[in-house]
């Protein structure tokens, strides 16, 4: 098993950041996948309750105004016709894809704790995947 270094996160970090702009870049749009912590806000909506447990897609464009400081992104995001000002933990994102390319990048959301929650962390995250986490990007994809 792999040991979750500070090193390590930061570049699956960099990695998350890399691709996020690449994708963004070559297709217009990308979608991240937020697990949910407490460190993430997403305005006074919050995370519903289904979202706790599988995650919160969220679609940037290349049109948004927003920043990705090297530990998060904030932008105001439009839920329904309500903005609501976001930020979002870089390692509280999950996955960051594009349904256009058909291109996914997915990685355990390791939160910084003692060496023991990380292992039994990363563990539930597999088990999740397992369990129907993984997400079928084709359901996405525009419609022509």
């Amino acid at each position: 098993m792999i040991e979750f270094t500070d090193e390590l996160i930061r570049r699956l970090n960099d990695l998350k950041r890399q691709t996020f702009f690449d994708l963004l870049e070559l297709a217009g749009r990308v979608f991240i996948v937020v697990d949910y912590d407490e460190s993430v806000v997403i305005g006074k909506r919050g995370f519903l309750p289904e979202e706790k447990e599988r995650g919160l897609i969220l679609v940037f464009n290349s049109r948004m105004k927003f920043n990705w400081e090297n530990d998060a992104i904030t932008a105001t995001l439009v839920f329904g016709s309500t903005p609501e000002k976001c930020y979002i933990p870089v390692n509280a994102i999950a996955a960051v894809f594009s349904p256009d390319l058909r291109v996914q990048l997915s990685v355990p959301v390791v939160k910084k704790t003692n060496k023991e929650e990380q292992i039994n962390e990363t563990s539930k995250q597999s088990d999740m995947e397992d369990k129907g986490k993984v997400i079928d990007i084709t359901k996405l994809r525009k419609k022509k």
